[in-house]
């Protein structure tokens, strides 16, 4: 079940100067999209709305839309915020059933930079993903995809087929996008290459040594 309830109270009007108006008055104001229903013009307390936007919990989530006895699940995907006081100013929710299948962004978070070789030899994590979009029931949406960097070495790369998600989870993108990768100077790289060369040629030779004897 969503964790957070958000009480809404609707808006008569649309526009900047209404929005303007439900700012004044202490509220965010909002807009109700999806299903087969119209968007509806809605609002919440500024108090409340801030709060459930602090426990990182709303933007991305399940979350429970109550009006009067009326409820709701929608999934917040958008919050918009001041420039210059980074209130939020606007919100888009969207219509949901509770198990749908929907697509999301969920964000990448990486662990374990100190196991990594090649991050201990001055190599750069190079993050081309920080989210990824996954296909989900809507209650289960997972709060975040983590990458393991144990062992990776410079010139690795983690692509999306690399990362565990949950059993009730698929990745919406391609499988073989990259994700990151452990990158270091370009000498450094060349240099382990041309090691990498020389080992292969001299096990070749050690083979082709051992055949001759024969």
């Amino acid at each position: 079940m969503a964790e957070i309830v958000l009480n809404v109270e609707l808006r008569q009007g649309v526009g900047t100067g209404d929005a303007r108006a439900v700012r004044r008055s202490g509220n965010v104001p909002g807009v109700l999209y999806g299903g087969d229903k119209d968007p509806v013009a809605i609002s919440v307390r500024a108090n409340e709305f801030r709060k459930a936007l602090y426990t990182g919990k709303l933007l991305g989530h399940l979350v429970t839309l109550k009006y009067g006895n009326e409820t709701q699940p929608v999934i917040a995907k958008d919050v918009q915020m001041h420039p210059v006081t980074d209130e939020p100013i606007h919100f888009d929710l969207y219509r949901v059933d509770e198990h749908q299948e929907i697509k999301i962004e969920v964000p990448v978070h990486f662990k374990n930079h100190d196991d990594s070789p090649g991050l201990k030899r001055g190599g750069t994590l190079n993050v081309a993903l920080h989210s990824i979009t996954v296909s989900v029931p809507a209650d289960q949406i997972p709060e975040e995809l983590v990458v393991d960097l144990t062992g990776m070495e410079i010139g690795n790369n983690i692509r999306v087929a690399d990362i565990k998600l949950p059993a009730s989870a698929t990745a919406a993108i391609d499988p073989e996008t990259v994700v990151a990768s452990v990158t270091g100077a370009m000498a450094e790289v060349a240099e382990e290459a041309a090691e990498g060369a020389a080992e292969g040629e001299a096990a070749a030779s050690e083979t082709a040594e051992e055949g001759g004897g024969a």
